[in-house]
């Protein structure tokens, strides 16, 4: 099952996820993009951290986030990563322009052939005004793009609002 869920900051999307991850009994590998730029950053990750069960595994993917979840399916196994939009983030602040297009291609052909559970945390960042700068238009562009793209791969797709799931595709059962 491929799950994409959506919200705005502090919507409830990455405890929606977690919970989602918890009911379903399996082993779960979660893959965090975040990079701790300031302590108020770090103090987010933190947070992330202490929430989550010490039995799940862990891996940092920043950057190359296919190759991560890649490593991270096992037999059984759910992925979790939490969060699409800081790992566009950093692939748009790169100093690479390339890295953008090859990492986002690998993401999407990766999930296409993907035999196994993943959950996607991603902020909807586009129900406002179309921002001020260059580079954030183009956040935002990227962001809708992506999250069409990956809602046309998921089976379930969940919007999260004021800690309430909406399903726009699919069926949310918790156990």
């Amino acid at each position: 099952m491929r799950t994409l869920i959506l919200g705005g900051v502090k919507s409830g999307k990455s405890a929606l996820a977690e919970q989602l991850a918890i009911s379903q009994g399996k082993p779960v590998v979660y893959i965090a993009t975040a990079t701790a730029g300031d302590g108020e950053m770090a103090a987010r990750i933190a947070h992330h951290r202490a929430r989550r069960p010490s039995s799940w595994g862990l891996i940092e993917a920043p950057i190359y986030l296919a190759d991560a979840i890649r490593d991270a399916m096992q037999e059984g196994s759910l992925v979790l990563v939490d969060c699409l939009t800081l790992w566009l983030t950093n692939l748009l602040i790169s100093d690479s322009k390339e890295l953008f297009e090859q990492q986002r291609q690998a993401l999407l052909e990766m999930l296409s052939d993907l035999d196994g559970d993943v959950i996607f945390v991603s902020n909807e960042t586009n129900m406002g005004i179309t921002p001020l700068g260059e580079l954030t238009r183009r956040y935002c562009d990227e962001a809708g793009l992506l999250h069409q793209a990956l809602a046309a791969l998921c089976d379930r797709v969940v919007l999260t609002v004021a800690g309430l799931p909406h399903c726009l595709k699919g069926r949310l059962e918790l156990a």
